[in-house]
């Protein structure tokens, strides 16, 4: 007899909730507070809107992976569209309308460092050669905040097999544009831009590692990281770089964008645990965005099964903060 187990983030697709059951008007901005208010007020995005300027639009809804449930409702498509840290745009979370101007077609790739190849792709024909997919993942912010999100995309060790990385890499390094005359806050010299991401292979090559093409069943909007964009969701969502136009395998660690700015608050690993506290705040907890609730963190955002063993011998490092 075959005895299916269970993972600990898994849920059966009956209880997974439908778009047609997300939160009214009210709660959202409830839940938002004022900053949420603020955020969303002026000028609104046409949520659901075809994006005549979006990559590879045709390929979306993809087919979900029923592999990848969640343990909580989902995140209104409004809230997690229009809530969003995007450093090159600002530091508010009201980036939606700057970030329109970012210009994602034609949009080159570059895979480089040691692999058997160096190449140069457009994205539209990247995501046409990898598997689309969908997954419902947990994103927790190290600013305490979380939401549940359905990505689209592809696994990220498709695009490591793509590339073909010789052994002794032992690095991801992931690089967003650098165009200060459509993203304003890359003319702010005291950040070190490119914003700058890694992982090690391992992690690289981990079933969750996702690079997201797509959210809610379309292409992913610019605020949201268009057209690739990491999406890790045992890490916090500072590790989740967007808009990538660089994959660079290499055998040293690279030195990322928040570590640069604060490498005693933003360490390299940045896994979620709630035992760790940033230096000025506890991370015992989270607010769920658009629900005004808080609720307890678990130890790599509920996906340990999945990922703490890369950990297991890094008892030295800082994997936490």
């Amino acid at each position: 007899m075959l005895i299916k187990r269970r993972r600990g983030w898994e849920l059966p697709e009956s209880q997974a909730t439908p778009e047609s059951v997300f939160f009214d008007r009210r709660k959202l901005l409830l839940g938002m507070g004022a900053a949420g208010i603020a955020a969303g007020a002026g000028w609104r995005p046409a949520f659901g809107a075809a994006d005549a300027t979006a990559v590879a639009a045709e390929l979306y809804p993809a087919k979900r992976n029923p592999a990848y449930e969640l343990g909580r409702d989902m995140t209104e498509e409004k809230v997690a569209t229009s809530y969003n840290n995007f450093y090159e745009f600002g530091t508010t979370k009201n980036i939606v309308k700057p970030a329109q101007a970012l210009t994602i077609k034609p949009w080159q790739v570059k895979i480089d460092g040691m692999v058997t190849k160096e190449i140069t792709i457009d994205a539209e024909d990247l995501i046409r050669k990898l598997p689309l997919e969908e997954r419902l993942y947990r994103f927790r912010c190290v600013e305490a905040w979380s939401m549940a999100v359905p990505w689209t995309g592809f696994p990220l060790k498709a695009l490591v097999d793509f590339a073909q990385p010789m052994s002794g890499a032992k690095y991801l390094k992931m690089e967003t544009f650098s165009r200060p005359q459509e993203a304003s806050g890359q003319k702010q010299f005291w950040y070190p831009w490119p914003y700058t991401e890694g992982l090690s292979i391992e992690e690289a090559r981990n079933e969750l590692a996702f690079i997201a093409t797509g959210i809610y069943g379309k292409p992913i909007p610019r605020q949201n990281g268009a057209p690739l964009r990491l999406a890790v969701p045992w890490k916090y969502g500072f590790k989740s770089v967007k808009s990538i136009v660089r994959f660079t395998f290499t055998d040293k660690r690279p030195k990322t964008f928040w570590e640069a700015l604060a490498d005693n608050e933003y360490g390299f690993w940045a896994n979620v645990n709630p035992m760790v506290a940033h230096p000025r705040w506890s991370q015992a907890t989270e607010e769920v965005i658009g629900t005004g609730k808080r609720i307890p963190t678990q130890i790599y955002n509920g996906y340990g099964e999945q990922v703490a063993e890369l950990y297991k011998n890094l008892g030295s490092e800082k994997l936490f903060m």
